[in-house]
């Protein structure tokens, strides 16, 4: 089925995706599939090593700590590698990153949101539900490098989003910078944070949902994603400009809306108590680091939402049509999630957290 899904998406970039449509669904399938035999490999090492000989993934999870009895920690170690990188790749993780950028630029506007609210999720499952339930000491060992590896998500995906002058090249980083808070809240080792990371899988993918939803509200209307050749557009389009404010304080973590619960969730989780046994202070820098992020996506998220929406407004882009019905519709489904669950994140967390702590009791140490 993880093989199933990229398929669709090959198509859907490459024959309705834009100008450079083939480099990209190539690269998008050439990155995710050469990942999946990393994933193979592990799960026929995992079959041929343990007793049950099963591919059932609730027996393997019941019996994990029989299987890994038999096995070297070495040989542990690389298994719990192959599947991190596999999922890492589909995360994405830097560097693996740089096949999601040109998806999403060449993409058209649905698959850039498909892409980004569940394709995007299916790493971070991978690695709490394999990673973390096929080799729970091994993750635990790990915790130090995945909040260094969360830090730098974070920082350079930020980074990187300021440099661009392509708006669905800005979101598109603004989504490896956030999908570095799942690996930082994983790294926390604790409740807090495995519900926090869970939780921004949760929330991003709404979020930015919205945001490609307005880029390509504005592309359909003015056949341009280029920064510069736009400003304004409030005028002209005033409901899409409020939204889009709307989505830009979400995205950064406003209060009372579900960004800011996911991504306290991760702080506060990350800085907390861990597992004994575990350096969490590496993990307490690599948090204190990842706190700029929220600083820098601030300066993308609104330096962007200032240079599309406001300013003066060139003389072409004056009579512009705001959103129709339908888009309109699309967002305020969106929108009231990202509400509902900021007001009320106990709708969401009440399911997650006992899975985190299902999870957590298999790690020797909770504390």
């Amino acid at each position: 089925m993880w093989e199933l899904e990229l398929i669709p998406m090959y198509f859907l970039i490459g024959i309705w995706g834009g100008a450079r449509r083939e480099y990209a669904a190539l690269k998008f399938i050439l990155y995710t599939m050469l990942a999946s035999a990393l994933m193979m490999v592990s799960f026929l090492a995992i079959y041929f090593l343990s007793d049950t000989r099963t591919f059932d993934v609730i027996v393997l999870l019941q019996n994990h700590n029989q299987i890994l009895a038999g096995l070297l920690p070495a040989f542990q170690i690389g298994m719990f590698l192959c599947l991190f990188f596999c999922f890492a790749v589909k995360l994405p993780m830097v560097p693996f990153h740089t096949w999601l950028p040109d998806a999403h630029v060449e993409a058209p506007t649905a698959i850039s949101v498909v892409l980004a609210g569940v394709l995007l999720k299916m790493g971070a499952y991978g690695i709490i539900r394999f990673g973390f339930g096929f080799f729970p000491e091994m993750g635990k060992q790990m915790a130090p490098a995945l909040a260094i590896l969360g830090a730098i998500n974070i920082l350079y995906g930020a980074m990187l989003a300021l440099a661009q002058t392509d708006m669905k090249r800005v979101i598109a980083y603004s989504s490896v910078s956030h999908m570095g808070f799942v690996l930082l809240g994983l790294a926390s080792l604790n409740p807090m944070g495995f519900n926090g990371a869970i939780l921004q899988m949760f929330t991003h993918g709404t979020i930015t949902a919205l945001l490609f939803l307005f880029v390509g509200v504005v592309y359909d209307r003015t056949h341009t994603r280029a920064i510069a050749d736009l400003g304004g557009l409030s005028k002209p389009m005033p409901l899409a400009a409020a939204f889009f404010v709307f989505s830009s304080l979400a995205a950064v973590g406003a209060p009372g809306l579900s960004g800011f619960v996911s991504e306290f969730l991760i702080f506060a989780g990350s800085y907390g108590n861990a597992l004994s046994g575990v350096p969490h202070f590496i993990v307490q820098i690599a948090t204190i680091a990842s706190a700029l992020g929220i600083i820098l996506g601030a300066g993308y998220t609104l330096w962007l939402t200032q240079r599309v929406f406001f300013g003066a407004v060139p003389e072409r882009w004056q009579a512009l049509p705001d959103m129709n019905r339908v888009e309109l519709l699309n967002v305020l489904v969106l929108a009231l999630l990202v509400i509902v669950i900021g007001l009320y994140p106990a709708l969401l967390v009440d399911y997650i957290n006992p899975a985190s702590q299902q999870l957590l009791s298999t790690l020797p140490g909770l504390s």
